[in-house]
């Protein structure tokens, strides 16, 4: 008879201590430690560094990158008007 080769899929719940945000969802993580849901029910916490809480994607706090700036802070730093277009620098 052939064993199950599927690992076990259960509640985890998964805590983004830095946001003060978490969440119950299926998973195959593991861990030691144990919560309280809102349910009554007792299940197992992975905490997180980061979560769609506190990226800052997500919460509208990335920075934008100024790419018109770069290419001016790059011809000035290397002369990139002043070059030759043959691609030697210009004499």
């Amino acid at each position: 008879m052939q064993q199950d080769k599927h690992p076990d899929y259960h509640p985890v719940v998964f805590r983004d201590r830095a946001a003060g945000y978490a969440f119950l969802t299926r998973s195959t993580a593991t861990s030691d430690q144990t919560i309280d849901w809102d349910d009554g029910q007792t299940y197992p916490v992975v905490d997180v560094e980061i979560s769609s809480e506190s990226h800052p994607f997500y919460t509208g706090k990335a920075r934008t990158v100024d790419s018109e700036g770069r290419v001016a802070r790059f011809e000035r730093r290397y002369g990139g008007a002043d070059r030759d277009t043959a691609g030697g620098p210009a004499t």
